[in-house]
């Protein structure tokens, strides 16, 4: 060493920490922006996966419906010439060989709609349901309430699906017997005594 060195007052070299802690602060910054930049790719990518199995299910379930209900506007079409044919059997006697032909048709198109899904609206007899029937009149008879007592048009579903209601007549149940008038008219006169 030489004189001037030993003379020269010592210094401490300070560490290079102030290079390192900055540099490591900009890594954990960048590090936690890709953590949260991953998250949202992750995430939007989760919606897309999501997005794309509801896509398939619906696309699935709209081709199904399609296969089971396309024959539904041919089936609509052919309804009043079904109608026009029970029309014709009503007013046809039965030993006529022509209502005999009416009704093999008949049979041929019960078949047709039933190898499509097509079903007859139960109606007469049955209990009233707004659901299938549509009521066009409601009238007194011996039946319970809410019965169908006739039917004026065939109602036909298709696969569960309305294709068209059943036009009915509904009964009301048993007129109030005379019975029950004279029971009131006593109420009211001993009412009106009372008072």
């Amino acid at each position: 060493m030489s004189d001037e060195d030993a003379t020269r007052p010592k210094t401490a070299t300070a560490p290079a920490d102030n290079g390192i802690d900055a540099s490591a602060s900009t890594d954990a910054a960048e590090s936690e922006r890709l953590r949260a930049e991953l998250a949202e790719i992750k995430d939007r990518w989760l919606r897309a996966q999501a997005d794309l199995e509801n896509f398939k299910r619906r696309a699935a379930r709209e081709k199904q419906d399609a296969l089971r209900f396309g024959s539904e506007s041919l089936l609509k079409d052919l309804l009043p010439v079904i109608d026009n044919l029970h029309r014709a059997l009503e007013h046809a006697e039965s030993s006529d060989p022509i209502a005999t032909g009416v009704q093999m048709v008949l049979r041929g198109f019960d078949e047709v709609f039933e190898r499509h899904g097509a079903k007859v609206v139960p109606a007469r007899g049955a209990p009233f349901d707004p659901n299938f029937h549509e009521a066009i009149s409601h009238v007194e008879s011996e039946h319970p309430p809410n019965t169908v007592i006739d039917e004026h048009r065939r109602g036909y579903v298709l696969h569960e699906r309305l294709l068209r209601p059943a036009l009915v007549t509904v009964g009301k149940g048993p007129a109030r017997s005379d019975a029950v008038a004279p029971e009131r008219s006593e109420k009211v006169a001993k009412d009106a005594e009372d008072a």
